[in-house]
């Protein structure tokens, strides 16, 4: 893999995610040799991976260079590839590239899209947890517009124009409310020959409420807003079935749609090589003690979506949201060099700073852990926390000027079919 060879303590980070940069920088100068690796070459602000989809915004916008992120860290190294295997008992893994030797490695691989078991669904819906994702999620929406301009038929138009999303988690809930927005301001501008009362949102929830993870006060909330957007919400729902065309639920719900967006959970995306024992059966999350170190193997940490750390207040673990992966990655750059240096390390203690969503102009919800609120300045404080949360100084400014001249337009300029989708 052409990584120099040094007499500093090698420290490998797979995965360039929230946990993975923010334990490159506390690690960066330090008296180490640190590589990160990972399949893509930037990291990607997965928050605003809707608003990609929908046409809010362009990808370069939520996406940063991970060897800019490096750029002046001599010891610090970048390589664009996937890890195959660990083999622990040499201290080594295998790569796509080749294999490389470790002092301590890092695993911070985060989650992939969880179908359930269902291979119907996972061969004909429409996935959102990368950039290449949400583009094809943008084409497919832009597609179907143009193509039901044209439709023969009413049915087949209708099909073209009903939008499914599947989990009504943060996700499922600022999709849904951002199509309905391409609905209510884009579709009467751009389409004068489509009537926007043909085209439905349908956000379908195997719970009872919306935004299980939050308060029910933020549910109801965000249920009310849905409901002004339009947005059909369909509770103790879930979907059985799904041939590219007709969706079918547990319920007598059954639609004709083109389109199914899922986005109803997530699972853990181990590497092969570490005993089964370490991973969590149905999680597919790596056991960690409170010090982020994987079960049994006191040189391999997982930090992020793909550590489990039980506790009494979190006997599920933490959730997988940014904020955990980021101070975990923070705290183990710590505990790193403290290791190296045979002190003490410190055991990971979560700070929640709340939760939020949006559902669209004006409309959001935030929970602190003492003050629960939804509206113009629950949205604000999304905007304001999401936007300090980029990476990078011109990814700020784009993202800015673009909501700015989104709100003040009522418009979504990236409606582009650059890469035009096929199923």
């Amino acid at each position: 893999m052409n990584i120099p060879q040094s007499n500093l303590p090698r420290v490998v980070i797979v995965g360039g995610g929230f946990a993975g940069i923010n334990l490159v920088k506390r690690l960066a100068n330090k008296n180490l040799q640190v590589v990160l690796i990972d399949k893509r070459n930037y990291h990607t602000f997965q928050p605003l991976l809707y608003q990609v989809s929908s046409s809010g915004l362009e990808p370069d916008s939520i996406a940063y260079p991970l060897r800019k992120i490096i750029k002046k860290h001599k010891t610090t190294f970048f390589r664009l590839a996937e890890v195959e295997q660990i083999l622990p008992d040499k201290n080594e893994i295998i790569t796509s590239i080749g294999h490389l030797t470790y002092d301590y490695l890092v695993i911070a691989t985060g989650t992939k899209t969880n179908y359930f078991g269902n291979k119907a669904i996972e061969s004909s819906s429409m996935p959102m947890k990368t950039v290449p994702q949400a583009l094809d999620i943008r084409s497919l929406i832009l597609q179907n517009f143009e193509k039901a301009a044209i439709a023969d038929s009413k049915e087949e138009r209708e099909a073209f124009l009903n939008f499914v999303i599947v989990g009504a988690g943060p996700t499922g809930v600022e999709l849904a409310g951002a199509i309905a927005e391409l609905k209510n301001n884009i579709l009467p501008r751009d389409y004068h020959d489509l009537n926007p009362d043909d085209m439905h949102i349908h956000l379908l929830e195997g719970a009872d409420r919306v935004l299980p993870p939050m308060s029910k006060h933020a549910s109801k909330k965000a249920a009310k807003f849905l409901n002004k957007l339009g947005v059909k919400v369909h509770c103790n729902t879930f979907v059985k079935h799904y041939d590219g065309l007709t969706v079918t639920t547990n319920s007598d719900l059954t639609m004709e749609s083109e389109t199914l967006i899922w986005a109803a959970g997530v699972t853990g995306a181990p590497v092969q090589g570490l005993k089964a024992e370490a991973v969590i059966a149905g999680a597919n999350r790596y056991k960690v003690n409170q010090f982020n170190q994987v079960e049994d193997y006191a040189n391999i940490f997982a930090v992020g979506d793909i550590a489990l750390m039980t506790s009494e207040e979190y006997p599920k673990g933490h959730p997988q949201v940014a904020q955990p992966a980021i101070q975990q990655g923070e705290l183990l750059g710590k505990n790193i060099l403290r290791l190296i240096e045979n002190k003490p390390l410190k055991p990971f203690v979560y700070k929640d700073k709340g939760s939020m969503a949006t559902i669209g102009r004006n409309k959001a919800v935030v929970d602190l852990k003492h003050y629960k609120f939804g509206g113009f300045f629950a949205w604000f404080i999304w905007m304001f926390v999401h936007l300090m949360s980029l990476v990078g100084f011109r990814n700020r400014v784009i993202v800015l000027f673009n909501w700015t001249y989104n709100y003040i337009n009522f418009d979504k300029a990236a409606r582009l079919i650059i890469r035009p989708f096929k199923k």
